[in-house]
């Protein structure tokens, strides 16, 4: 895939993305009925993916450019833009299962003071990770084609690595627990009493196919050297989030 046709399918991936979550937004404030404390963890995740689609439009048009436009500072925004986005996305993934383990698991109905609280915690956790490339520990660069920016693990040091292993550990590793074991106690309920609501496996499945080759990609760097690995595939590991 060259560097246009990257940028195209990044255009159609983030305006896809846009509408999708512009419209669950827009229905969450048109239908009264479904302002709720639980879909309010929703509007939490819509708003995080489109912040990812925004990131995929800027990296689209500096694609069809074939260089970045932006300047060093406009990169660093870039890089914390869609990091914080993207982070916010995964931590509400695993809110809106730990909410859906409650619900039917325990019966316990999640009120709004929690819903706010869950998702204060969520962007402000998201939000001190994606901060600390900026302050020193990590760092924000251009990714290989030189057409976005995202953290840099192409110097897979000490301070990449120190960074990389907590920050992947709580925003990642633990979120993909929470969603195992809460779909998990939901299957096993829906299994006892006969009922199939929906595929409980499904929201982990698709966080997975979407994060885990940027993930891998990022593992791989602190202990390989990520350059060995071609620019377009390791370009396209790190869009596949969307």
């Amino acid at each position: 895939m060259d560097v246009f046709g990257l940028g195209t399918a990044l255009l159609v991936e983030g305006l896809l993305g846009f509408l999708l979550n512009g419209l669950a937004i827009l229905s969450y404030f048109k239908v009264k009925e479904m302002r709720t404390p639980s879909n309010f963890l929703v509007l939490s995740l819509a708003a995080a993916d489109i912040g990812v689609s925004m990131n995929a439009f800027v990296a689209a048009f500096s694609s069809f450019l074939r260089y970045w436009p932006y300047g060093s500072e406009g990169c660093q925004t870039h890089g914390f833009q869609g990091f914080v986005t993207a982070l916010a996305s995964i931590s509400s993934c695993a809110a809106i299962a730990w909410d859906r383990y409650h619900k039917y698991c325990t019966r316990t109905k999640l009120q709004w003071s929690t819903a706010i609280t869950v998702a204060i915690v969520v962007w402000g956790f998201s939000g001190f990770w994606s901060a600390m490339p900026l302050l020193g520990w990590g760092e924000y660069d251009y990714e290989p084609l030189r057409t976005c920016c995202t953290l840099d693990y192409t110097k897979g040091d000490r301070n990449f690595i120190s960074y990389l292993l907590p920050m992947a550990f709580f925003n990642f590793v633990i979120p993909v627990f929470i969603m195992y074991t809460s779909y998990q106690s939901v299957a096993q309920k829906f299994k006892k009493t006969g009922q199939t609501k929906f595929s409980t496996g499904l929201p982990l499945k698709s966080l997975v196919i979407c994060w885990g080759p940027y993930s891998l990609l990022c593992l791989y760097a602190a202990v390989e050297d990520a350059t060995l690995i071609s620019p377009k595939l390791r370009m396209t590991s790190s869009k596949a989030v969307l």
